[in-house]
């Protein structure tokens, strides 16, 4: 999701796929001021869902943002061109969420949404 796209998916007050973990956290005070500012120009969405979306917004930009290292193994593409392993920090972020996503699923099988 773009950031353009944030402000249109807070007007459809989307709430989507919710897990039983909580994260409590306390806010720098600019930044609880600016959700509480999102939450009054947005009444139809909850500090709830603003923190969500924003949270799930910056770790998308966060896991496209990890440097490329070309790993060992080497394939190719269709034109014949190496193409290397990533070794960096992507593959390793996107195993361990899957393995946190997959133990979370676990633990809200027939939980009530």
């Amino acid at each position: 999701m773009q950031i353009q796209e944030l402000v249109a998916h807070w007007e459809k007050a989307n709430k989507g796929e919710r897990t039983r973990q909580q994260f409590s956290i306390n806010l720098p005070l600019k930044e609880a001021a600016q959700v509480l500012a999102l939450k009054e120009m947005y009444p139809d969405c909850s500090e709830e869902q603003i923190l969500t979306d924003l949270l799930c917004f910056a770790l998308g930009e966060l896991s496209q943002s990890f440097p490329y290292e070309a790993g060992k193994e080497v394939t190719q593409d269709e034109y014949g061109d190496p193409i290397y392993e990533d070794a960096g920090l992507t593959p390793k972020f996107i195993r361990l969420a899957q393995k946190y996503r997959t133990t979370l699923e676990a633990e809200t099988v027939g939980e009530p949404n």
